[in-house]
Order: structure tokens, then sequence, then C-alpha cells
């Protein structure tokens, strides 16, 4: 017996057609990866015989892009700089991304999974890349620490709050400033 038989005549939806409305929320990863990648270690070969304490400076960004209806690209670029005294040891830079499908979400719940579920999808990939490319480079093994993009988010959240309340608040003043001077 045919699919359509079986259904009483009504053809039955091709295998990954959003049926979201249908099953709640989809997440799933297409694809996962390596947009960019840069390594600099300009004071090789002298910064190995450098002395000192290294310190390390991390920076995380990240881009949404959408593809199409339920199609995202995430990309989230990890720096990492290392310095000994006032000379730079290391620059490693990459940009991990990943395709993903996201169908069935609010609004604010798609805004939560791109900015917290797909670069903790993606932050072990830039991880493992950064760890390699620093022991290619000479450098002694490192490993960057998990992160917890759900806390990143919500202070990204309460940073823009902030700026949104002191620019209302800034305006007022102007506004009262401009009343106080027509008075």
């Amino acid at each position: 017996m045919s699919e359509q038989d079986a259904n009483n005549g009504a053809a039955t939806p091709a295998a990954g057609t959003d049926n979201a409305a249908a099953n709640g929320p989809v997440f799933t990863v297409e694809k996962i990866y390596l947009k960019d990648v840069s390594f600099e270690a300009p004071g090789a070969p002298q910064v190995f015989n450098e002395q000192g304490q290294p310190q390390l400076q991390m920076n995380l960004n990240q881009k949404v892009q959408r593809l199409g209806d339920t199609a995202f690209e995430v990309a989230l670029g990890v720096t990492l700089t290392c310095t000994i005294g006032e000379k730079t040891a290391y620059l490693a830079e990459v940009q991990q991304a990943g395709v993903f499908q996201l169908a069935g979400f609010s609004d604010q719940q798609l805004d939560v999974m791109l900015g917290t579920h797909c670069p903790t999808v993606l932050y072990p990939y830039a991880r493992q890349v950064i760890g390699d490319l620093i022991q290619s480079g000479g450098f002694p093994p490192f490993l960057l620490q998990p992160l917890n993009f759900e806390a990143l988010y919500a202070e990204g959240l309460r940073q823009r709050a902030q700026q949104q309340a002191g620019q209302q608040q800034g305006g007022n003043d102007l506004a009262d400033a401009e009343t106080a001077g027509n008075a």
C-alpha cells in the first residue's frame, strides 16, 4: 500500500519538511566549519627566550546571518593575545562557524538560541583550533577554559538595558534643559 493510500488520499510531507507547528520547535546543526584562522608570532624566535609571566587576553564576538526562513549562519570569533612584558608572544584568531536550522521559536526564543545555544555548540571546535595553533607555533600547550554562554548572553542583555536607560535619561535631561532655558 502506498503512503498516499494509507493516509486516505492525502500525501504525507516529505522528510525534512518544516513541521515545527505540529512537533514543537526544531533545532538542528547542518554544518560546522572553520571560516577564518590566523596565527602570528611577531617576535619569533627571540620571544622563545623571553623571561616573565605571560599575560593572556581573550576577545569573543559573534555574527549571525539569516540564510533562509529557518537557516542561520553563526560565526563565533575568538581572539587570544599573549604578551610577555611589552612584547606580543603570539596572536591567534579563529572564526568557527556553523549553519543551524531553527524553526518554531518565538522571536525572543530565537534570539536566545542564536546567542547561547549556537555558540555553545561552536566553542569546543574553536578551543581545539586555538590550542592546536598555539602548540604548532612552538608555544606550550594551552586549552581555553569552558565558557557559560547563557551568563554572557544575560550580561549582554543587562548592559544593553543599562545603555538604553542611560540614553533615555540623557534625552530627558536635554528636554529639561531646553524647557528651563525657555522659561
